[in-house]
């Protein structure tokens, strides 16, 4: 399993891009990772650790701590951990997209996100031509199904929006199209971490 840098993929191939900070990464990111991979019928998931989010006051910790983190804490033949955004030099969504389209024009790419960030998508930089670039597969968090189906981005994306039982054909709808899936959960997240000092700037346990 590639751990870093630019992965593989073959032309054709249907690829997940699951990014964030990873600060830290946890079991909630495997599980989201696992069942994404599941419903949007996806050949692998790639997560883009990301040098920063620029949503974030607060700076992560160390990208090599991060990466390393990750790979420790997933480990599946069809999940990659990569940085890729740092070898890119891409920090937004958007930008990055635009790089990966590049390097890879024969993939299928398909954004995922958990439903917090739908509830927010409207604030990332050039959140629409994401919407309009590739599909986007949205797995249901605890506590924020109502304010993602609310959302400017679901509103405005209405009819776009894929029904749960076709959510396998995703990978290969053409954009704009997304889909959004209520899955069991697991409740948790880096910044309840963080906030009970389980991170501290140090690596993980496995």
């Amino acid at each position: 399993m590639e751990r870093h840098g630019i992965p593989y993929a073959r032309p054709g191939q249907v690829v997940g891009l699951f990014g964030g900070s990873f600060d830290p990464p946890h079991q909630g990111h495997v599980h989201v990772t696992l069942e994404a991979m599941k419903a949007f019928g996806l050949d692998r998931v790639w997560w883009l650790v990301s040098p920063g989010n620029p949503l974030k006051a607060r700076g992560p910790a160390p990208l090599e701590q991060r990466v390393k983190a990750a790979g420790r804490m997933i480990s599946h033949p069809r999940v990659e951990v990569t940085n890729i955004e740092a070898l890119t030099g891409t920090r937004a969504t958007a930008d990055t997209l635009v790089a990966l389209r590049r390097l890879y024009p024969r993939v299928n790419f398909v954004w995922l996100m958990g439903a917090d960030n739908l509830a927010q998508f409207h604030k990332w930089k050039d959140w629409r031509t994401i919407m309009d670039s590739v599909p986007v597969g949205v797995i249901a968090r605890p506590g924020d199904r109502i304010s993602a189906r609310m959302s400017p981005a679901a509103r405005l994306y209405g009819k776009y929006r894929i029904d749960g039982q076709a959510r396998h054909l995703l990978g290969r709808a053409e954009a704009p199209a997304w889909c959004f899936v209520n899955v069991p959960m697991v409740d948790v997240s880096s910044s309840q971490i963080r906030a009970r000092g389980g991170w501290g700037g140090k690596v993980l346990p496995e």
